[in-house]
């Protein structure tokens, strides 16, 4: 079989967030993982998020906020669960693990909140609780093996075998050992700063300060607007945590750029820019997400896994265009006029 193609590594971060665009609206959502009892302990991840309408004029307004505080066990499992605004069955997800069974009892037990900063978050619980233990092998010479000193099996893929789970861990990829459990020692990461724009404090949510120890951030931007006379966005998203010199590192990132047809939610167009990524084959998922063009936006939830799935598409960047599904709802609240 020949060896996947292979692109140069993507090792530049997008930096902060662009300047609202008046006429548009941001969404926000962070999840923020730490690790009270220390490696290989039950952690809490702290969700939050937000709605931020800038209109032509005047002052942004908030449209909608969220947050859920989540503690997990090491095999990703929910052990205790709550959230703003709350829900009556959200003690139903209880006993939960992160993945394919955690989305479907999402859907399931909170699908009338669908489309809300809250849903958003909880849905991403799936994939910030498969990345953020990364974060320890910035701070542990050989964190693979404090975890099996720990008796705790990774959780990624089919009991941490990895081939041909996506794009990334392609049979023959650098990212596969022999026995096709992640290879770390061809894995990189990169140095980033701050996603808040100096300039504009307010257009991230407030986000607690992460420093000193191992701590993990899955963040997201959604920027939308009209232009052109479609519904252009413009779409961020970071995987990092702080590292021992005080800095942060980020083994995720990406920038999306999309074109929607506001009258049918039909993607027109998609441009993704593959900026961090852990191993020299990840990048070519970034081309073939250009199969969801001419599908509906609004069912993208379903539609990415269905269409993207084991090599043709990256676990990380399928999420990110999973989460343009609220874009269509979300679009029908900008102001009216210019554009």
């Amino acid at each position: 079989m020949n060896a996947p193609q292979q692109f140069p590594v993507a090792r530049q971060s997008a930096g902060p967030a662009p300047d609202r665009r008046p006429g548009s609206i941001r969404r926000t959502t962070s999840i923020d993982s730490d690790w009270p009892d220390g490696f290989g302990e039950p952690w809490v991840m702290q969700g939050r998020g937000r709605d931020l309408l800038t209109p032509f004029g005047g002052d942004p307004i908030e449209l909608a906020a969220g947050d859920f505080r989540i503690r997990t066990s090491p095999i990703r499992e929910i052990l205790e669960i709550s959230a703003t605004p709350d829900h009556p069955r959200l003690s139903d997800m209880v006993g939960v693990r992160a993945g394919g069974a955690s989305r479907h009892a999402l859907a399931a037990t909170l699908g009338d909140i669908r489309g809300t900063p809250t849903f958003q978050l909880l849905d991403d619980f799936a994939g910030a609780s498969l990345v953020a233990g990364w974060i320890w092998s910035r701070w542990i010479d050989d964190w693979q093996a404090a975890m099996r000193s720990k008796g705790t099996q990774s959780t990624a893929g089919n009991k941490g075998r990895m081939l041909n789970i996506c794009t990334g861990f392609t049979e023959g990829a650098s990212s596969l050992s022999d026995v096709g459990s992640v290879d770390h020692s061809h894995q990189s990461s990169t140095e980033v700063g701050t996603l808040v724009n100096p300039d504009d404090p307010v257009g991230w949510h407030a986000m607690t300060e992460q420093t000193g120890r191992p701590q993990a951030r899955r963040a997201r931007r959604i920027d939308m607007w009209r232009a052109e006379g479609v519904l252009k966005v413009d779409a961020g998203f970071q995987d990092s945590g702080p590292n021992p010199q005080g800095t942060r590192t980020a083994i995720h990132e990406y920038r999306v750029y999309a074109e929607i047809d506001e009258a049918t939610d039909t993607l027109l167009s998609l441009q993704v820019l593959p900026l961090i990524l852990p191993f020299r084959e990840c990048p070519g998922a970034s081309m073939k997400a250009a199969r969801m063009v001419g599908q509906n936006v609004a069912d993208f939830r379903q539609a990415v896994l269905d269409t993207l799935v084991g090599t043709l598409g990256c676990t990380h960047l399928n999420d990110v265009l999973r989460a343009l599904a609220d874009v269509p709802a979300l679009a029908r609240l900008l102001p009216k006029g210019r554009g």
